[in-house]
């Protein structure tokens, strides 16, 4: 016997030897059973109780070796569970050893001779089907009677209560295989067959590799989307001072030649709404969502004071004339505009203090453009656009992009 068939084997006894306690059982008005052996069980139905419908099936006739099949049909409950346990359990040799001396043993559990159980519902009832096979291996040559003790069969109720019904116990002829065969002689032995190795270096290496593609896949699905992560946008670039839009804009309305096409209102209202416009991103307001009176306020309050205040409300009065009571400008008073536009914003712009290293203006260092004996002090610039680098020099045209 191998070593791991004796579990199951065990296990199997267990089911066939339940309970300590033996009594034969005979089915009604059969004749009196041979005397009873250790390897029949206790029937625990009560008197009188509805016991569940049982079939069974054995074999009269085999041969000694070959497995000999009970089947075993019960009809219950359909909350009722026959071998709610399966074929578990625990048996000891001693049962083992009762068994064969009946003349029975276990097949083995890795054959096609292993025990089964199947169920089927149909309404209320179910319908159990249980197979155990034996192998019946009589201790005498030649042709032997032999019998099969009961089988306990447990049925669980929906309760939780378990019971247990008694098969019947069967008698079989057993024969020789070579009863019928005249003179038999040994037969050889079989021939090699092929041995199949289980390599285990082959398959912890395809399962490395397995384990490794994996890995390897995963590794670069992350490196995927850690590339395809929202990165931080670049800061946007410092806006330019107000001024230097504003001049840029009114560049353009000179450019433009409003004045010589006889535009004078289109010049007028361009020429106001970038000195509006300006007003505002250099004081904190919306100079052009505002009214003349609103954009009075706000400069008012602006500290330290405008000093241009009177000019700007002048210059705004003007403009709201040509803008909403329709009065046309002439030529003159277009250039007027325009002069006091430039001569606001410049009025305006706030005083750079510039240090250049080495160089210095200030009076005793030598003249303009001399290099200082030591650290210059610094000095404030005009606020002339052409000196701020604003505007070029040669060609009157803005210079874009340059901070004062």
């Amino acid at each position: 016997m191998k070593r791991g068939e004796l579990p199951f084997r065990l296990a199997l006894l267990a089911l066939l030897f339940e309970g300590s306690a033996f009594a034969v059982v005979p089915p009604p008005g059969a004749a009196p059973a041979p005397s009873p052996g250790p390897s029949t069980c206790t029937d625990t139905f009560p008197t009188g109780a509805a016991r569940p419908k049982m079939v069974e099936t054995f074999p009269a006739k085999g041969k000694s070796g070959w497995a000999l099949p009970l089947d075993i049909t019960i009809v219950h409950g359909k909350g009722e569970t026959v071998l709610p346990g399966g074929f578990g359990g625990e048996g000891s040799p001693e049962q083992v050893k009762m068994l064969e001396a009946q003349g029975f043993h276990l097949p083995s559990a890795k054959g096609n001779a292993a025990p089964k159980l199947e169920r089927t519902e149909k309404g209320e009832e179910a319908t159990s089907k249980v197979t155990i096979s034996v192998v019946a291996l009589p201790a005498k040559p030649g042709r032997n009677e032999l019998t099969l003790p009961s089988v306990p069969i447990s049925i669980a109720r929906a309760s939780g209560e378990v019971r247990t019904l008694c098969t019947e116990r069967h008698t079989v002829l057993i024969e020789d295989p070579i009863a019928n065969t005249s003179d038999a002689a040994p037969r050889g032995n079989p021939g090699p067959l092929r041995q199949v190795e289980e390599w285990t270096a082959a398959k912890h290496g395809a399962i490395g590799a397995l384990a490794a593609l994996v890995i390897g896949a995963l590794v670069a699905w992350l490196v995927s989307l850690w590339r395809k992560r929202p990165r931080p946008v670049p800061p946007p670039p410092p806006p330019r001072p107000p001024w230097e839009v504003a001049l840029e804009e009114l560049f353009d309305v000179r450019i433009a030649q409003l004045v010589e096409q006889g535009r004078f209102v289109e010049h007028i209202g361009r020429v106001s709404d970038a000195v509006r416009k300006y007003l505002g991103a250099r004081y904190g307001f919306d100079g052009l969502e505002t009214t003349s009176a609103e954009a009075m306020a706000a400069l008012r309050r602006v500290n330290p004071g405008v000093t241009v205040l009177r000019d700007v409300e002048t210059f705004l009065a003007q403009a709201d004339l040509v803008k909403f009571a329709k009065l046309t400008p002439t030529e003159a008073e277009c250039q007027e505009a325009y002069g006091r536009a430039e001569d606001l914003v410049r009025r305006t712009m706030p005083a750079v203090m510039v240090s250049p290293p080495g160089w210095s203006d200030t009076p005793g260092s030598g003249g303009a453009g001399a290099p200082a004996p030591g650290p210059s002090a610094a000095t404030p610039l005009s606020t002339d656009p052409v000196r701020h680098g604003t505007i070029d020099a040669k060609t009157g045209l803005p210079r874009g992009g340059s901070d004062s």
